[in-house]
């Protein structure tokens, strides 16, 4: 067995995985804090305003890589869930829900922003072009997501269904990235191509750096939340309650 397939069948054991992802998560705060640090000095600081736009092109920094991440976060999502589905791993099944809060918060933090950013761009706050009514209706997933897991009282069986779900509302996530192609919007094409990028480097590095941050905030979060539903869900189990016991003897000798 080579050493991928080894790890992938070592991340099925709850215990193991809880430990690796307890080592990892320090560091994955700290490559956020890091790059969000320089990120936005470079974007709100160093970087020039936009000829046309003038400041307020300073909230692509977030507005960007956000609606980023929330298509990301969607797609990992259906990923983690056809896993879960067809080799029944748990461990997939909890990072796919743990996905969803975290992937619901980047989806309003991109329409929150893009609204503001619009109000002066535009003239107005919104308007039901294809982006911005496509990006709204991932929000819902998100939400039908969330809502279909909580109905159901047996984790495994809510997270079937919500694989299921994810998995058919990955559809949506073309529509959003083609949708200034397919139809008249207010939204600029993609300024990035298999030519490279149109945006100026000033501009371009704080870009990147944003959304390598959200990255790493992406990891922490999501290993932080699964770490705390596996113990939810094996509280009763003989490795969990090392763990809680370990934590309360941690807590009390402090």
């Amino acid at each position: 067995m080579n050493r991928f397939m080894l790890f992938f069948h070592k991340t099925g054991s709850p215990p193991w995985f809880y430990g690796f992802a307890g080592k990892l998560i320090p560091w994955l705060w700290a490559g956020f804090i890091i790059l969000t640090a320089i990120g936005l000095y470079m974007g709100l600081v160093l970087a020039p305003p936009d000829y046309q736009q003038g400041e307020s092109v300073r909230i692509m920094y977030v507005h960007v890589p956000a609606a980023w991440m929330s298509m990301m976060i969607y797609a990992m999502m259906a990923v983690m869930g056809f896993i879960a589905l067809v080799w029944r791993i748990r461990i997939m099944e909890v990072m796919m829900i743990s996905s969803a809060p975290i992937g619901a918060a980047f989806t309003v933090i991109a329409l929150v922003s893009g609204s503001m950013w619009g109000r002066p761009t535009w003239g107005t706050y919104w308007v039901w072009d294809a982006r911005m009514t496509s990006e709204l209706v991932l929000l819902f997933l998100y939400i039908g997501v969330i809502a279909l897991y909580n109905a159901y009282d047996e984790p495994r069986k809510a997270a079937k269904a919500a694989s299921l779900m994810a998995i058919v509302g990955a559809v949506n996530l073309p529509i959003i990235h083609f949708s200034v192609l397919w139809w008249n919007t207010l939204h600029q094409g993609s300024s990035f191509s298999a030519d490279g990028s149109s945006i100026h480097a000033s501009m371009l590095w704080p870009l990147l750096l944003m959304a390598f941050a959200f990255k790493f905030y992406y990891g922490a979060n999501l290993l932080s939340r699964a770490r705390l539903r596996l113990l939810k869900q094996d509280h009763r189990k003989r490795w969990a309650q090392e763990v809680i016991a370990e934590g309360l003897l941690a807590g009390g000798a402090k």
